[in-house]
């Protein structure tokens, strides 16, 4: 696993999301799972994942975020009801904010002598305010192998076999990295992603309820996936084909790599493509339209 400064994509060998500041979005259907907890009405707290250190010194802080509801997607531009401190307001957080958990999503950059400052994001949201406090204190770091665990590579209970010598996906994003789009009329988004193929695929075990309750970390499906979703603005996209749930959706039958019995497709087809490399590396290419 490497690390990353600040951009939407994120990196696994649970899988690959990868976000632009355009978007991809999964229709949901709700069920009493869903309905039993909030669909919609609830604020977006953010989250102090912890600190990472760089061979230069520095450090990186990241941020995750929980949106509180099952079916609401928020917006909150840059500003008052979305800004960091100290600095300038916007530090590449996110605008949009998909429904429930989503780790580590962005890191922030800090010096060497960074010491006991800490930097505080701020998000309200259906009249709510909380902030979330980073900080280099010792509890608070994090390496590859808890950022895998926490994400579900290292399985129910953390530490599954694969993740200690799991290097990150490598992505290359085709074209210009900023798009001019006309209403009305789609454009084509082309990635290429190549993995490892450590920790080997598994589909996602279809578990009891005891079982459920008892798991000590998130638990998901290995694999090398792609996805493109919103990052930032505002504003329905639909993307073509739809896309994997990159939010942890665990409700059953879920487009989603955290709902029982999912596996990584192992030759997508629709715009999808699959071959082996010299060195038997899986690699996909996406090709999509929104």
């Amino acid at each position: 696993m490497r690390r990353w400064m600040r951009r939407p994509p994120c990196f696994f060998s649970a899988g690959c999301a990868v976000a632009l500041t355009v978007a991809a979005i999964v229709a949901l259907r709700q069920n009493a799972s869903a309905q039993a907890a909030f669909p919609s009405g609830q604020n977006v707290a953010p989250v102090y994942e912890g600190w990472e250190k760089n061979s230069d010194g520095s450090f990186n802080l990241v941020f995750g975020y929980f949106n509180r509801n099952w079916m609401e997607e928020i917006d909150l531009p840059v500003g008052p009801n979305n800004t960091i401190d100290p600095g300038a307001p916007d530090q590449g957080q996110p605008t949009h904010f998909l429904p429930r958990r989503n780790r580590f999503l962005f890191r922030i950059r800090v010096p060497k002598d960074f010491g006991n400052k800490e930097l505080i994001w701020t998000l309200t949201s259906h009249g709510k305010t909380e902030r979330a406090y980073a900080t280099l204190k010792t509890d608070y770091f994090i390496d590859d192998i808890v950022i895998q665990n926490n994400n579900g590579a290292g399985g129910a209970g953390g530490g599954a076999p694969g993740t200690l010598d799991n290097k990150a996906p490598t992505l290359k994003v085709e074209g210009e990295s900023i798009r001019r789009a006309t209403v009305g009329e789609p454009v084509s988004l082309t990635a290429l992603a190549h993995d490892d193929g450590m920790p080997p695929p598994k589909a996602l075990p279809v578990f009891n309820e005891a079982q459920r309750r008892s798991r000590g970390t998130p638990n998901t499906a290995t694999g090398l996936r792609l996805s493109w979703f919103v990052y930032r603005g505002a504003g329905k996209v639909v993307f073509d084909p739809p896309q994997i749930t990159v939010w942890e959706d665990y409700r059953d039958g879920k487009n989603s790599p955290w709902s029982a019995g999912w596996a990584a497709p192992p030759a997508p087809g629709h715009g999808f493509r699959q071959r082996r490399s010299p060195r038997s590396s899986p690699e996909r290419s996406s090709t999509l339209s929104f």
